[in-house]
């Protein structure tokens, strides 16, 4: 893939382009957001590694700008805070993952693959559920003449969700299908992107109709 760094911290920004060029992808890397955004909208990448701290632009705006252009486009943020509002920001903007520092290079590896795997458009998928007709493959829902943008794991919770409808999918199953990590992973990751999701596609997020918690083991599809 062609990866765009984003890091403002020279030696982890030289550690990541080695890292990433190692396994095989070509990396530019940029030192501020200002930078970030001028290179993801004059160049073609598969993935942007985002640091959510940066100077001129931070990582919210970023992703704001990139995603707004580049809808399609995987962005995986990098963040040391440990606050989760930082993080739900950052997913609500459209970043497809993130991961906090520090983290581990195989742990980061697996992640930017998980991303490359999903970055080709998907074959055409039409749902209807509540009034949402959601299109999985073009990573788009609307409600009424409302669009609503989708990323390629939100599209991807909804349709491991909708195709195992009629039973309970676990976290763990999300996580090894979905994030592409292992399923006994501690981490929040799948609770907060579906708190996100359902802000953006039901009527009231505060009693979802279409992901359904079950108590205990995950979350299901609620439409019919």
């Amino acid at each position: 893939m062609r990866i765009l760094v984003v890091e403002d911290e020279l030696g982890l920004r030289e550690g990541l382009c080695d890292l990433l060029s190692g396994d095989g992808h070509e990396v530019s890397a940029a030192a501020d957001g200002a930078e970030a955004v001028a290179r993801g909208l004059a160049e073609p990448f598969d993935l942007v590694v985002l640091d959510l701290m940066l100077p001129r632009l931070d990582g919210i705006e970023v992703c704001r700008r990139l995603r707004s252009a580049r809808p399609g486009m995987p962005v995986l943020m990098l963040t040391a805070r440990g606050g989760e509002d930082d993080v739900v920001r950052g997913l609500g903007e459209g970043a497809d993952d993130y991961v906090t520092k520090p983290f581990g290079a195989r742990e980061l590896l697996a992640r930017v693959r998980a991303l490359g795997r999903r970055r080709a458009p998907a074959a055409a998928e039409a749902i209807e559920v509540d009034g949402l007709v959601v299109d999985l493959g073009m990573l788009t829902a609307r409600r009424g003449s409302e669009p609503i943008s989708l990323t390629a794991r939100e599209a991807g919770i909804l349709r491991l969700l909708h195709r195992h409808r009629g039973r309970s999918v676990t976290r763990a199953e999300l996580l090894e299908q979905v994030w592409g990590a292992r399923g006994d992973l501690r981490t929040r990751a799948v609770d907060m992107a579906i708190a996100v999701l359902r802000k953006k596609i039901e009527r009231d997020p505060g009693a979802p109709v279409i992901i359904v918690s079950v108590v205990g083991l995950g979350y299901a599809w609620g439409g019919t």
